[in-house]
């Protein structure tokens, strides 16, 4: 198959298999590297082999003279099911710097969520943003922007959504909507293009080289790692499955006497640092704190097969934890190809209000639960409990006849940051040109049916 264009029309990653007329296989086509598969695993990889010490991980020489580093990103006495870790064997250790500089804010971002901060604004309002220009001569960095977000970085509890380097404050999880990403790590180089996500864990360095203009989106968490979410009764099997999540094989890269900048993202602000070898050196690893990707073709759908909906949960690829147990503080959920085949069912999405933030985007394709222009890279803010749902009348014609068992969300994939905390909209977003507001008289001619029902209904009443 070629790029993108095919992978976006299949129903789902089991097309490309052809029945099992020829070799399955874990990647897209045009991918250049190998991976290594599962969730939450303790991984390790060299590129030599040989390398990795057994039966210790700190011998007093490691061979060929690296030096051994440990990355933690949890309490050492966490208990063994969240202890996070990784031990790399490189060329020099990352501690060979020359200092930090302080470095301008990036104009756009924005870091503390707290409504006493004048530069961000609480609004019940609905809104959403056409799709925002790419920035020219832009690079990672400095071609972030944000929308919203709650908390703050210092707090180790709290989000940030961004659009499209070593970041202390949290997780990025990457969802690009246009253009590839070529992403070097410490641990070796992962290829994510749209359809695919990936996600780089606090502290982790890494460089981001991209093919032609590139946009997406960028879901930051912090104070939390993100996991798979518990499968309840659906039992072992569902939705995002272990075994297709990658992560990267080691590939080092040794630079002698070599100028680089590592700019270090702290709080919110940024730093900078220089060192005369490469930070991508890492010539063998073990450890089960390392980046990976995920390719959202692959998501086990499921749903009712007789009547109703069930709820988005459903649609979850992958959730982080907050201190409260029964509410998480961010959720990833994606709406892709699937059948739909429940009867006496009312089909778009039916009006409610919940108590979770949500913040939802397109990769690509249509969808039709919005009820506005929603187009690829477009952004939809929806505030906790406010209510919500789609004009009258597609309400109407969705509830004039039953519907026929179908494919739906065909060659499309929109996704959604939810949270149990409340957004602040970041005054970039705010105040930008590329933000409409729901009209709210697309409600206007909700029409009061009961009414039409007042004798019956009092009849009934008199008869009791």
């Amino acid at each position: 198959m070629s790029p993108t264009p095919d992978y976006q029309n299949i129903f789902h990653w089991a097309e490309t298999q052809k029945e099992g007329a020829i070799p399955a296989y874990a990647t897209r086509k045009n991918d250049p590297y190998e991976y290594l598969p599962g969730f939450g695993n303790h991984f390790e990889s060299e590129a030599v082999p040989g390398t990795i010490p057994h039966g210790q991980n700190n011998p007093r020489c490691v061979r060929f003279g690296l030096y051994t580093e440990q990355m933690t990103a949890s309490a050492f006495n966490a208990p063994r099911h969240m202890n996070k870790n990784a031990w790399l064997y490189r060329a020099r250790p990352a501690v060979a710097h020359q200092g930090f500089t302080d470095l301008p804010t990036v104009e756009g971002t924005e870091s503390c969520f707290l409504p006493l901060n004048p530069r961000v604004k609480v609004s019940p309002t609905q809104l959403a943003w056409l799709p925002f220009d790419v920035v020219d001569g832009a690079d990672f960095v400095t071609g972030l922007r944000t929308i919203a977000g709650s908390g703050d970085p210092t707090l180790r509890e709290g989000l940030a959504t961004h659009r499209a380097f070593v970041n202390s404050d949290g997780d990025y999880l990457i969802v690009p909507q246009q253009g590839a990403l070529d992403i070097q790590t410490e641990f070796g180089p992962l290829y994510v293009q749209p359809g695919e996500i990936c996600v780089i864990q606090r502290g982790q360095r890494f460089r981001v080289s991209v093919e032609g203009p590139t946009r997406g989106y960028i879901l930051e968490i912090w104070g939390s790692n993100f996991e798979l979410p518990e499968l309840g009764p659906l039992g072992a099997n569902g939705l995002a499955n272990a075994r297709d999540f990658l992560h990267p094989k080691a590939k080092y890269t040794i630079t002698k006497d070599d100028p680089w900048e590592i700019v270090y993202k702290m709080g919110g602000r940024y730093f900078s640092s220089t060192q005369n070898h490469c930070p991508f050196d890492v010539v063998a690893w073990h450890g089960n704190y390392v980046p990976y990707k995920y390719d959202l073709t692959k998501f086990v759908n499921v749903g009712s097969i007789s009547v109703d909906h069930i709820d988005p949960s459903i649609f979850c690829v992958l959730t982080a934890r907050s201190r409260d147990p029964n509410a998480p503080l961010a959720d990833f959920l994606i709406f892709s190809p699937r059948w739909d085949v429940a009867s006496h069912t009312y089909r778009p999405p039916y009006y409610h209000r919940n108590v979770a933030s949500e913040l939802m985007g397109l990769i690509y394709g249509e969808y039709g639960g919005r009820s506005d222009e929603f187009q690829p890279g477009s952004v939809s803010f929806e505030c906790g409990m406010v209510p919500h749902g789609v004009a009258y009348e597609e309400f109407k014609a969705a509830s004039a006849q039953p519907p026929p068992e179908m494919q739906i969300s065909k060659g499309s994939i929109a996704f959604m940051f939810e949270s149990s905390r409340q957004f602040t909209v970041a005054d970039w977003a705010w105040n930008s040109e590329k933000k409409h507001v729901h009209e709210p008289k697309m409600w206007d001619n909700l029409v009061d049916n009961f009414s039409s029902h007042l004798d019956e209904v009092n009849e009934i009443l008199a008869g009791k």
